[in-house]
Order: structure tokens, then C-alpha cells, then sequence
């Protein structure tokens, strides 16, 4: 953070690293942690609303806007790369990765990833990183579990989901801290982006 008081801060976005157990939403019927709870409370009162989802397992970055038009930029199918890293239980193969790639049908969806790395083994589970640029629901996570593990015949399982960036903004902060983007990342986060 930047200590001075010539930081020069975008009006128009914020960003909050979700952890885990928050639910991305301003209100819940049952009483549960939101964002709102790590965000002033003028996040809430005017009306910041978050762009995209991460579900409650889900953690990373997320970012607030006011205007509307922002959010469906950043929304819009095929506009803005995401990347994830996750880690998956089960022998991630080659040929996962190959048919992640081309896309697996999910109900009546056909989920698919632009990139997919590995980039760690642990025991019986592989870390990857992932980009997708559309965000369907629960698109990762239905992704994987769309596909086998060969050597258990079960559906891999995405035990831990982080989303690092969106288009040109990396995730600096720390896990439940939020920030504006600077004007010159909400500059370079926007330039490349159609209407």
C-alpha cells in the first residue's frame, strides 16, 4: 500500500481477496458472513456490487464497482481472461488437460478452459493453473468434476479454488484485505476491453 496521500485511486473499482466462507452477495436469508463483513461499510451503503461470482469455497480476487457498464465489460463472455489456480484430488493426465481444453459437457452447458498448466503434485492431488474467459456457474469446479479419474474411476474433485487475476490486475493483497486499483491498473485493466 502506498503510504502517501497523492495515492491516486480509481473511482470506478476496489478489490477484496475473498477467503474462504464468504458468500458473494449483499444479503443472506440464513445469516451468513458476505463480503460486506471485510468492506467499510460504505462498500455497502453505496451500492459497490461485485463483478462475477466466487462461490463460498472459493477465494481470491474480486473486484466492487459502482457502474454498471464496468461490470458487464469485465463480465462479457470472451472479453477478460481469468486465471485460477487450483488444486484438484486425483491424477490430473494429460489427456484431462487435453479435453479440458476442447470442453466437457456439463448439464447444458459446454465448460471449457483456454489454458490449463501443471503446476504442482502433492499425494493424490495436482495443482493447476487455469484460464477461462467466460464465467459460467460453478464453471471450474463443474469443469473437473465433468471427468474421471482413471486409476479411482471417480469424478475429479476441485478441493481449493483461487482466482489470482483478472485481465491485466494480479491479486497483491492479503487474504480478507481490500484495496482501489490504482488508476493506472484500472487503465490497463480496461484499455483492451470491448463495449
Amino acid at each position: 500500500m502506498h503510504m502517501d496521500s497523492t495515492r491516486n485511486d480509481s473511482k470506478l473499482l476496489l478489490a477484496l481477496n475473498k477467503p474462504k466462507g464468504y458468500l458473494v452477495t449483499r444479503s443472506d436469508d440464513l445469516g451468513r458472513k458476505t463480503v460486506y463483513d471485510l468492506l467499510p461499510q460504505w462498500v455497502f451503503d453505496d451500492q459497490w456490487m461485485p463483478i462475477g461470482r466466487l462461490d463460498l469455497e472459493s477465494k481470491g480476487l474480486l473486484l466492487f464497482t459502482q457502474d454498471g457498464k464496468t461490470g458487464n465489460k469485465l463480465t462479457k463472455p470472451g472479453n477478460c481472461v481469468k486465471i485460477y489456480e487450483i488444486w484438484v484430488r486425483g491424477h490430473v493426465t494429460d489427456e484431462h488437460i487435453a479435453q479440458a481444453k476442447k470442453g466437457v459437457k456439463s448439464r447444458d452447458d459446454l465448460l471449457k478452459a483456454l489454458v490449463v498448466e501443471k503446476i504442482g503434485m502433492g499425494g493424490a492431488k495436482t495443482k493447476l493453473r487455469i484460464q477461462i474467459n467466460e464465467g459460467k456457474n460453478r464453471h471450474i469446479r463443474r469443469l473437473f468434476g465433468a471427468m474421471k479419474d482413471k486409476k479411482f474411476d471417480t469424478p475429479l474433485k476441485v478441493l481449493d479454488l483461487k482466482r489470482v487475476s483478472i485481465g491485466a490486475y494480479k491479486l497483491s493483497l492479503e487474504s480478507a484485505k481490500w484495496s482501489f486499483l490504482s488508476v493506472e491498473e484500472e487503465k490497463t485493466l480496461m484499455q483492451n476491453l470491448k463495449g
